[in-house]
């Protein structure tokens, strides 16, 4: 197949776009370089620096490379950004997605793969771990994005016969991941433990997150160009881990003597958020396969070395 990755220079999408590779697919990289980096770019793989907002340089891409499936990964990412600024964060994640979505039923395209997010799209969760049958309830314009682009998506099926699939991220950490961004907690404590920085927990500590390591989160990539249809799947572990407990995990990997230094909450934080994944595994047979110690020594040791 021809995959273009859309975000295929960034944390996650380079991932996808090694492993699509490593499979025998060719692959189209569209990536504005905002966030992405020049170091995750696949040499193999042919690269467009373009915005997904540009609908005639997106046009161009499909126009001349012919695109079996769509991996859609670009996004605007900041929640605290897309409060600030909604009207941007629906240009480029929603208004980007659907400039993809039309290149995509006018040049054939087969399957639609979509990053899509657990945690903001199910807000204050009233059960653990979340199954994709919780009320979807975001509060905040990236959340409402993400879930407006699934309706999208369902849309595309019903009208235009477009396959695709949502992927519903829990908390995804791992190698290439950005520490200089707002998400992220793991590559940030990774960071600033390894330089002897101080590393501020926001409030008490206790909020619990999902993390699920980037590697599996690429199997889920790789499982969905199979799909047939249109649905939505959570990608998580269904384990809580809380800052505080993440931190000490890290600290230890690093081999590091920090102590915990707290700061104020972040305003509108999630006490706790976590994703069942068994639609996902009964579907498609997926399953998380790295344990969180072992996901964060391959972590930390990526920093390590990339100092």
């Amino acid at each position: 197949m021809n995959i273009l990755v859309t975000g295929g220079a960034g944390f996650i999408g380079s991932h996808i776009v090694d492993a699509y590779l490593g499979l025998g697919h060719e692959v189209v990289i569209v990536d504005n370089m905002s966030t992405g980096r020049k170091a995750n770019i696949n040499p193999k793989a042919r690269f467009y620096e373009v915005d997904v907002r540009d609908s005639a340089a997106v046009e161009n891409v499909f126009h001349h490379e012919h695109i079996d499936a769509v991996n859609h990964h670009a996004a605007q990412m900041d929640v605290r950004k897309s409060v600030a600024d909604p009207v941007f964060d629906a240009s480029v994640n929603i208004i980007g997605v659907l400039t993809l979505l039309e290149c995509s039923v006018r040049h054939g395209v087969r399957k639609f793969i979509f990053a899509s997010s657990g945690g903001a799209m199910y807000g204050d969760q009233d059960y653990f771990p979340a199954d994709e049958g919780h009320p979807t309830r975001p509060i905040s314009p990236y959340g409402v994005a993400k879930l407006t682009t699934e309706h999208y998506l369902f849309y595309y099926k019903a009208i235009h016969g477009l396959d695709s699939v949502a992927l519903r991220y829990a908390n995804v950490y791992g190698p290439r991941q950005n520490p200089q961004g707002e998400a992220g907690v793991v590559a940030i404590f990774a960071t600033r433990l390894l330089d002897g920085a101080p590393t501020i927990i926001n409030g008490d500590g206790k909020q619990s997150r999902d993390y699920v390591f980037v590697g599996d989160v690429v199997a889920a990539n790789v499982l969905g160009l199979g799909y047939k249809g249109f649905d939505f799947f959570n990608i998580g572990t269904g384990v809580e881990t809380d800052v505080n407990m993440l931190f000490q995990h890290i600290r230890d990997a690093v081999g590091s003597e920090a102590t915990e230094q707290h700061g104020p909450a972040k305003a509108g934080d999630v006490l706790r958020s976590c994703l069942d994944h068994g639609k996902i595994h009964k579907t498609l047979g997926w399953s998380p396969a790295v344990q969180l110690a072992e996901g964060l020594r391959r972590t930390v040791e990526y920093f390590k070395s990339a100092r």
